[in-house]
């Protein structure tokens, strides 16, 4: 199946419930076929701050929500050590399908990073909850993430850590920070480092929304 983008499957002037019932009969692309079901943001919409990861994990593939496997666990301890309130926080993913590949042997499905047409057909989602939400603040998880908002010539580890304002594109006039995605931590050789990384610039979050969130 062609990528056709998930734009016609958004309704228009849908609030957060309706975008929320909408998101699972979307055929954007074709990760649909194999995933379980569609996640999407969860959250208040009136978060000071929302959080962008790069897609759902094995877990949240069967939970239906996001960041509630491991890498969300960490990402949990590191918002409480940075300040910040995960029930304060909105959490979303730029490609709402489990991309992966299954091992002929039976064993637990391998996460395969989205390709730049999924994330780019997958779009529309984000850009319709970040006009429900509107953020002080959008921090994305991961490169991923970050250049699903910032476009594919963001670096990460050129600007980690930092407040960027796009001047145009669907995210332009928006505040973002993008940091490591939690599951980077969990694969990194020196997971303290890198942990304690994150927490630093979750800590710039908590400063640049004025304190606790």
């Amino acid at each position: 199946m062609a990528v056709i983008g998930a734009e016609r499957f958004v309704p228009p002037g849908a609030d957060m419930r309706e975008l929320r019932e909408a998101v699972d009969a979307c055929r954007g692309c074709a990760l649909y076929r194999d995933a379980t079901q569609a996640v999407f943001g969860d959250g208040p919409a009136d978060a000071k701050v929302m959080m962008v990861g790069e897609q759902p994990g094995a877990r949240e593939d069967i939970a239906g929500a996001p960041f509630v496997g491991p890498a969300g666990r960490l990402l949990d301890r590191a918002m409480v050590e940075a300040g910040l309130d995960r029930k304060r926080i909105y959490v979303t993913n730029a490609v709402k399908h489990f991309k992966f590949t299954r091992p002929d042997d039976g064993k637990p499905r391998i996460h395969k990073k989205p390709g730049r047409t999924e994330v780019v057909a997958c779009r529309p989602w984000l850009v319709a909850e970040l006009g429900q939400v509107q953020p002080d603040l959008l921090v994305c998880l991961g490169a991923t993430a970050a250049q699903a908002v910032l476009g594919p010539a963001f670096r990460l580890t050129q600007h980690r850590g930092e407040v960027i304002v796009p001047d145009d594109g669907d995210f332009a006039g928006c505040r973002v920070l993008a940091t490591v995605h939690p599951a980077a931590v969990l694969r990194s050789r020196d997971q303290d480092e890198v942990y304690a990384g994150l927490v630093d610039d979750l800590g710039v979050v908590a400063k640049q929304i004025g304190g606790y969130a």
